[in-house]
């Protein structure tokens, strides 16, 4: 069983921005990309900007943002 909840994509962008350093660099449609400057290069990420995240979309914007699914967890 996930340990992620389900949450929307407003939900998520504020959790991925304010507690995990990434900022939003443009919208286009309904999706958000997200990027963060790492001492190993560039972090990015696409969240939907949906009222409501399926868990397997959620857990590949978080694959792709390289944050475990227990970290973000904590915050939701």
């Amino acid at each position: 069983m996930s340990v992620l909840k389900k949450c929307s994509g407003q939900d998520a962008i504020k959790i991925l921005c304010n507690k995990f350093g990434f900022v939003i660099v443009r919208q286009k449609g309904s999706h958000v990309v997200l990027k963060k400057e790492t001492p190993k290069g560039k972090i990015g990420t696409v969240i939907p900007n949906h009222k409501e995240l399926k868990t397997p979309t959620l857990r590949s914007a978080l694959r792709l943002a390289k944050i475990l699914e227990e970290e973000f967890a904590r915050f939701q």
